[in-house]
């Protein structure tokens, strides 16, 4: 059983009736950011380089696409390879000095790695490499176009492709733009990418999942398409005895999350065997107080995420809680990826050496 106020992508989700009137504002919305999109193209709209590789991980959409494991991955083969990365990412719901939930998140998978949040990505960017990076990775950046990227990875969740769940088995999710539907880009924006990232792939029926397919490649032709899938690592116990995966199966817990997809969030725990027989959603990044978790966790684990708990950490009053950690697995692609980190690092000092030559001659 599921329980929570009724969020914001259920109302979109379903056809007809009032929630029609917003397709008018959304054609405002697309015309402002397809002109933008194309100022940008054609130079007339500033953008400005960085002195190091940016290595850009975006979505079309609002709400969660599994992005940040994603810039963890990168994180890590990047330091695999001897590179110095840094995070850059625009911080959601806080001022730019303070921490959010993905920065938490991000410092405890990643220890030692430099992370700047601030709104200007541009002046986020110089802060970092003043911090001695040599590369930048940037979260949810794909409409940022401002700062010029090396590489451009566009984050799809196989579960919810546009960003509205479906409602059926059968039938076709709505695909809309702003306000009436969670695109912040028409799907043809995915032309821009250097590769498209299937995420959660495994959540999704055999069927649905080629048709998405196929559609992706006809909206985007000749766009290399990487699969991935969120796997669970463990139970990080808040509070309570030490609790592995295994001895989840058929056992009743609770959830409380406020993601921008909980939905698979819940999934990957029933996929454990786990019997949920409450999950509290709130909105995304939602901002805990007392009340809210009042109930929860009355001889049962309590499961939530990892962005969850540093917002409600003192805030949960049940005896058993715990975090489920998942990390991002590529399932295919895993050659295509190496081969862009590979390939940005030599073409970077390739130019850098070009212009180098150039300044010295010109």
């Amino acid at each position: 059983m599921s329980t929570s106020t009724i969020r914001l992508e259920d109302r979109l989700a379903k056809r007809g009736g009032a929630v029609e009137l917003l397709r008018l504002p959304a054609t405002a919305f697309g015309f402002a950011a397809g002109l933008r999109s194309r100022l940008y193209d054609r130079g007339w709209l500033p953008h400005e380089k960085l002195g190091v590789p940016v290595i850009c991980v975006g979505n079309l959409t609002v709400g969660g696409t599994g992005k940040t494991p994603m810039v963890v991955w990168l994180a890590r083969e990047l330091l695999k390879r001897g590179r110095r990365p840094g995070l850059l990412s625009r911080g959601y719901g806080k001022a730019h000095e303070e921490k959010n939930d993905e920065a938490f998140e991000m410092e405890r998978a990643l220890p030692g790695v430099p992370h700047i949040q601030n709104p200007d990505r541009i002046a986020g960017g110089h802060a970092l490499i003043e911090q001695g990076v040599d590369i930048i990775v940037m979260d949810d950046g794909f409409q940022h176009r401002r700062l010029v990227r090396d590489l451009d990875l566009v984050m799809v969740d196989a579960t919810r492709p546009w960003g509205l769940p479906y409602l059926d088995e059968g039938g076709q999710a709505v695909c809309a733009l702003i306000p009436r539907g969670f695109l912040r880009e028409r799907p043809a924006a995915l032309r821009r990418a250097n590769a498209i990232i299937l995420t959660r792939t495994d959540q999704s029926t055999e069927a649905r999942f080629e048709a998405l397919r196929r559609e992706l490649e006809s909206r985007a032709p000749g766009i290399p398409i990487v699969e991935t899938v969120h796997s669970a690592t463990g139970l990080r116990a808040i509070r309570g005895p030490a609790l592995g995966l295994g001895e989840l199966r058929g056992r009743e817990v609770e959830l409380f999350s406020g993601i921008g997809n909980p939905a698979a969030f819940e999934e990957s725990v029933r996929a454990l065997g786990a019997e949920v027989v409450e999950h509290r959603r709130f909105p995304d990044h939602h901002s805990y107080v007392v009340g809210d978790l009042i109930g929860l966790g009355e001889g049962r684990p309590v499961i939530t995420t990892a962005k969850d708990i540093s917002k409600c950490e003192a805030l949960a009053p049940m005896d058993d809680l715990y975090v489920l950690e998942v990390e991002l697995t590529v399932q295919s692609g895993v050659p295509l990826l190496e081969a862009l980190l590979d390939s940005l690092s030599e073409g970077f000092a390739e130019r850098q050496r070009h212009s180098i030559h150039a300044g010295l001659h010109g």
